[in-house]
């Protein structure tokens, strides 16, 4: 796995300098001091940013009134917005799987933080459900949350502490880029979010023109296997980001899955076992697991069937560990394990010809 540092915003993007300097002395300070997560007036005069700012969402518009000094975040990867961009949370979820080390937070953000000489910020506990105490106790001025499973109450609760930015449509159905558009916007840096958007982009098809054997590769993504019960074939639909990645690769999506896609707002579908030759389309599988996992599947009489399983082309992997969490593809996951996991996908798809 590469260790290298993760993105940081092209300092070529215009007026980009300007913003991160601007955010350099106030993020290298604790998360718990008031100028943690602050980013300074001066970042909406280089963004040309004009307030008030309404970002559209699934629970309606939010309206951001003035430069938001004080950010956190809630659920999944929302706080890796905001560090690429050189801001440093007053809050974040605590990483709750992935983690290879147990302290509430993933490689690829321990190292932005170090390398804005930031401390850890509150991390809330969302084992069970949002700490909305804690949340209130950071005092934030916005709350990003446009990667996030929030329900109406979450949102109306969450909205009694500072403006939210919810998901566009679609709970746990955000794409990286509406993730960074999303919650950049909420922070008055929509210009640096853009240029973001753009270098991760630059780097996706550096990476995939490397890998030429992806290009129209159909794929599918089965959540996590139960090899105790393979009675049905549970898998991400093209609504979940891990599957909509694919096609950033120059993968596909399988006909099969997309059929069922079109069929639901959900982002995973399930399926009894013995209609799993409706997956013959499906040329590569990706799933979390080891080596007895692929053994179970190649012994079982009905999934063996799936070309997929009988060339062997498949990439399992660590569920609990970072190259599996990084699957579902984030702002600062993305460089840290981009070149491994195209060239797992690269061997598979070598094995499907």
């Amino acid at each position: 796995m590469r260790t290298s540092r993760p993105f940081a915003v092209s300092i070529a993007a215009v007026g980009l300098v300007l913003a991160l300097s601007a955010c350099g002395s106030g993020t290298a300070e604790p998360a718990a001091d008031s100028s943690a997560g602050s980013s300074g007036s001066s970042d909406a005069a280089a963004s040309g940013e004009q307030f008030p700012i309404e970002v559209e969402h699934a629970f309606g518009t939010t309206t951001i009134e003035s430069k938001p000094e004080r950010v956190a975040t809630v659920n999944w990867a929302n706080h890796e917005v905001p560090l690429a961009l050189g801001v440093v949370p007053v809050g974040m979820a605590a990483a709750n799987f992935g983690d290879d080390d147990g302290n509430g937070v993933l490689p690829w953000v321990e190292d932005e933080l170090a390398e804005l000489g930031a401390e850890t910020p509150v991390l809330f506990d969302e084992t069970d459900s949002i700490d909305f105490e804690a949340v209130a106790d950071t005092d934030p001025d916005v709350i990003l949350a446009a990667y996030s499973g929030l329900t109406q109450q979450d949102y109306d609760t969450l909205s009694e502490i500072a403006p939210v930015i919810a998901f566009p449509e679609t709970a746990w159905g955000t794409d990286w880029r509406d993730m960074i558009r999303l919650n950049s916007q909420g922070m008055g840096m929509e210009s640096e979010g853009d240029a973001l958007i753009e270098d991760l982009e630059g780097q996706i098809a550096a990476t995939a023109a490397e890998h030429p054997e992806l290009e129209g590769t159909s794929a599918m993504f089965l959540t996590h296997v139960d090899t105790a019960d393979l009675s049905t074939v549970n898998f991400y639909t093209g609504h979940d980001t891990r599957t909509m990645f694919f096609e950033d690769l120059g993968m596909t999506v399988a006909k099969s899955v997309q059929q069922v896609t079109d069929e639901t707002d959900q982002f995973s579908g399930t399926v009894s076992a013995e209609q799993v030759d409706q997956f013959d389309d499906v040329e590569v599988i990706v799933t979390y697991g080891d080596q007895s996992l692929l053994d179970t599947l190649e012994a079982d009489p009905l999934l063996s069937q799936m070309p997929a399983v009988e060339n062997g082309a498949i990439v399992a992997m660590d569920g609990t560990g970072p190259l599996g969490t990084a699957a579902n593809p984030t702002p600062l996951a993305l460089p840290y394990v981009l070149e491994d996991y195209a060239d797992l996908l690269a061997e598979a798809a070598a094995a499907s010809e």
